[in-house]
């Protein structure tokens, strides 16, 4: 599949819409409509309970998953969001009194949130400070203590789009016993992954962005070694080995990864994320990165062209995600603005956020960048 082909299936091109917001959540393609009003005519006419039909597709979908972050699938769980995948982590871990977890002062609150509910077992939590936006992994290897026990991060930082070295920072982690944990929302299915390259331990990552999911669903992943270290805080019916032999109430608690689906699925999330997965796959899993990055540089260079400067700009170019933020005079006015021409961005914390994704072409990116200097030049006029 060439660009222009996976262009073809999402309707809002046609519309006449720029869509530079990925980075909140994915638009729904053709693919995703067309299943999902399959499956509503199929449990509405025919296969009602099509419970056997569904696990060859949740197995199928994370088959797929597993060969985009090179993890096997037995290492996956299905989940509703990155928050509570994140909580299943720090409620699982035996906390000792003065253990010290580190995070930093730019996270997303679903990474810091779960953490500080630990302070009161006599966690400590440490927040590196940020740098114009940029927190990197010499930052945090430089602020660990003798007793910090769990470092997270995310992948990408969701303001700025600063790319972290997860792997110099993996395998700091992994030479000095630390658990590492990502919270991967922001960079997979845009940036290329690999859970053993980067020697994650835990990690997080809800499919409504990039990776063009459905709202409500999430998965983690965790090594074999992490789990033996877990202590489950939630268990289920399908939590256990023998599930179906129910009235027989063994705590034989499952040794893979499915220990944390307790229960029943998001089934209408798991069909949508197969398709977006087999879309994703038949355009190329290793030429997103690629494009995604053309587009990211490109764009910032005629930002920087009408004299707007960028968070990170600063920084080397590997440390480019998706995501390009910037600051300007009137930002609420400037988002309203491109609202009415149909782009679509995000407007965080004052700033322009603009996540193309790698079917975004360059003619996208001149029209939004005429968009925004004409409305610059409209406010200098009348200053």
């Amino acid at each position: 599949m060439n660009v222009e082909q996976f262009r073809q299936k999402f309707p809002f091109i046609k519309n006449g819409i720029i869509y530079f917001n990925h980075a909140s959540t994915a638009p729904v393609s053709l693919a995703v409509r067309e299943r999902i009003n399959e499956l509503l005519k199929e449990k509405s006419e025919t296969k009602i309970d099509d419970y056997s039909f569904f696990l060859k597709v949740y197995e199928e979908t994370k088959f797929l998953l597993s060969e985009l972050i090179n993890a096997a699938p037995d290492r996956i769980a299905f989940l509703d969001n990155t928050s509570n995948g994140l909580n299943i982590l720090a409620t699982g871990i035996k906390w000792q009194s003065g253990d010290r977890i580190l995070l930093n002062d730019i996270e997303f609150p679903a990474n810091v949130y779960p953490f500080l509910n630990l302070k009161r077992f006599g966690v400590q939590v440490d927040f590196v400070k940020s740098k114009n936006g940029i927190v990197s992994a010499e930052d945090i290897i430089s602020n660990v203590k003798p007793h910090t026990k769990l470092i997270s991060v995310s992948f990408v930082q969701f303001l700025s789009g600063y790319k972290i070295d997860l792997e110099k920072l993996g395998n700091f982690c992994r030479q000095n016993n630390i658990i590492f944990s990502v919270d991967g929302i922001q960079g997979i299915g845009a940036m290329n992954f690999d859970v053993q390259k980067f020697k994650i331990d835990f990690l997080s990552c809800g499919t409504q962005k990039w990776l063009f999911g459905a709202q409500g669903l999430a998965f983690i992943y965790l090594t074999e070694e992490l789990q033996q270290r877990i202590n489950p805080a939630y268990i289920g019916w399908l939590s256990v080995e023998d599930a179906w032999n129910l009235l027989d109430y063994k705590m034989n608690l499952k040794k893979s990864a499915n220990v944390f689906q307790a229960g029943t699925l998001n089934s209408l999330g798991i069909y949508i994320f197969n398709t977006s997965l087999k879309l994703l796959k038949d355009f190329g899993f290793n030429r997103i990165e690629d494009r995604v990055n053309s587009n990211t540089k490109y764009l910032r260079k005629k930002l920087n062209e009408i004299g707007i400067n960028c968070l990170i700009d600063e920084a080397d170019e590997k440390y480019f995600s998706g995501i390009t933020t910037f600051k300007t005079e009137d930002a609420e006015k400037l988002f309203r603005h491109l609202e009415e021409e149909k782009i679509v961005c995000s407007l965080r914390e004052g700033f322009i956020r603009l996540s193309p994704h790698f079917y975004n072409t360059f003619e996208d990116i001149d029209t939004v960048i005429k968009s925004i200097e004409e409305f610059i030049n409209k406010r200098i006029k009348y200053e």
